[in-house]
């Protein structure tokens, strides 16, 4: 059994390689730019800051701290770690093609590109829907709610942290309609099993949004409601890709079967009935 996981396990580890040597590299072109890509970050929160500023007199002196020593330090990293997934997308996603690539027919490999293109147009979809829509609601409620009695003091850190999870949380959401794409193009899923799915899918979505979204309802809802918009944007392009089969056909299969299995009951019998004769 394990020689025949051999060649998988060298396959995997070959692809992973790859994925972490861009990684790495896209690591160091990031940590060039970090304090720029760092602005780019905190500025949805500077803007909350100031809009609460406008409302109460103590959350004008809202800042962006830092509680540790090596806390800039730290957070270069996170900042640098984050845009070097988003910089390797393209590979880590021609990686994961590649990786299961062997075990498709010929017209199937070459969906390379598609797969490559749409993956990573839908996570920058997602993380800039995030970044223009969802963080700017989110983080003005959240500082305004209590800014009249306390002051914002945000720490960095746990804010990179935050940020990001919002961002991923959304860059993978959006990945749903081209998943389901190229599931349909294997033949794991139909259109039906999506149809049947939906009520649980609906329960997930609300489960993962109250998970990676800011606790407040307007924030959860801006996150939802896309997904759920995805989910059935998807069950159409796997319709049109692998529909389930009609019940119809699944009736005209059911009789021909039902017709075999009477054509070789019946030369069954005639066979014992010759052998007795």
């Amino acid at each position: 059994m394990f020689d025949e996981l051999r060649p998988h396990l060298v396959e995997l580890r070959k692809r992973l390689a790859y994925a972490v040597g861009t990684l790495f590299v896209m690591f160091f072109v990031a940590f060039f730019f970090h304090e720029a890509i760092l602005e780019w970050m905190v500025a949805p929160l500077n803007d909350a800051l100031i809009s609460v500023g406008k409302k109460s007199v103590h959350a004008a002196n809202g800042m962006v701290t830092t509680s540790q020593v090596g806390g800039a330090f730290f957070v270069a990293l996170k900042v640098s770690f984050f845009s070097a997934i988003i910089l390797g997308l393209p590979m880590i996603l021609a990686q994961i093609w590649l990786f299961i690539a062997p075990g498709l027919y010929d017209n199937e490999k070459k969906m390379l590109l598609p797969f490559i293109f749409g993956g990573t147009v839908m996570f920058i979809t997602g993380v800039s829907f995030a970044y223009y829509i969802v963080t700017p609601f989110g983080f003005d409620f959240l500082i305004t709610f209590g800014s009249f009695k306390f002051t914002p003091l945000i720490n960095i850190e746990d804010y990179v942290g935050f940020f990001t999870k919002i961002m991923f949380g959304f860059g993978i959401a959006f990945e749903l309609p081209v998943f389901a794409y190229f599931f349909a193009l294997l033949g794991l899923i139909d259109d039906k099993n999506m149809k049947d799915f939906f009520k649980y899918a609906v329960v997930l979505i609300f489960i993962v949004a109250a998970l990676l979204t800011p606790p407040d309802v307007l924030t959860q809802l801006l996150m939802a409601g896309p997904l759920i918009i995805l989910y059935i944007l998807s069950i159409g392009i796997v319709k049109m890709v692998n529909p389930a089969p009609k019940e119809d056909d699944s009736e005209d299969d059911d009789d021909e079967e039902v017709d075999l299995k009477k054509e070789l009951t019946e030369l069954f019998e005639d066979d014992n009935d010759k052998k007795i004769t």
